[in-house]
């Protein structure tokens, strides 16, 4: 799909503010979990790192059916697009066009389809369980990819990430302070935390 291939305009941003500051949740953002869930996690990743697909892989599943199914966690997950940038923002901007609803499911899908595109297997292989999965057809998702509208959406994830002082993915806020401990222990203390107004 030469869409994909295309790569998404990206707006500078000229430096990091004096004091870091994680965006709001908006209406923007792809959410999952209650609105009114005492805790937020957001999560800033990439679909080309690696370190976010076993993330994905390993410690989603858990963290999911352990807080987000049970109310106690709102998960937002937002884009820091890395290298290859062709591979990952393809990848944001797929994720993005899919049916909202979808969109976990196809974050999901090109985690866990991540490594054999990043080894050199085609990119189209790597969409075409994504795109199934969307709630989309192929030509809506083209001509979704393609537009100013994705763009800007991609872009604001860019901003907010680096307005917060993100410089690796993944990256994890919870109820706005960095966590550093990605694992489920290290992010069940610091929901822990959080909840106990910590």
């Amino acid at each position: 799909m030469a869409a994909f291939a295309a790569t998404l305009a990206l707006s500078a941003v000229a430096a990091t503010p004096a004091r870091a500051q994680v965006a709001a949740v908006t209406a923007q953002d792809r959410v999952l979990g209650r609105a009114d869930a005492p805790v937020t996690v957001i999560e800033y990743a990439s679909f080309s790192c690696n370190h976010c697909a076993a993330w994905h892989n390993d410690v989603y599943p858990a963290f999911k059916s352990r807080f987000v199914d049970t109310g106690q966690v709102r998960y937002v997950f937002r884009n820091l697009p890395t290298q290859p940038q062709q591979m990952s923002l393809s990848g944001a901007a797929l994720a993005r066009c899919a049916v909202t609803e979808k969109f976990f499911d196809v974050a999901s899908l090109l985690m866990r389809n991540q490594e054999a595109a990043l080894d050199g297997g085609p990119l189209q292989d790597w969409y075409r369980p994504a795109i199934a999965a969307s709630g989309r057809t192929q030509a809506q998702i083209e001509a979704c990819v393609g537009s100013t509208e994705t763009q800007a959406a991609i872009n604001a994830d860019i901003e907010s990430a680096v307005a917060a002082g993100v410089n690796s993915t993944p990256s994890f806020f919870v109820n706005g302070k960095p966590v550093t401990d990605r694992s489920l222990t290290g992010l069940e203390a610091a929901i822990r935390a959080a909840r106990a107004g910590g």
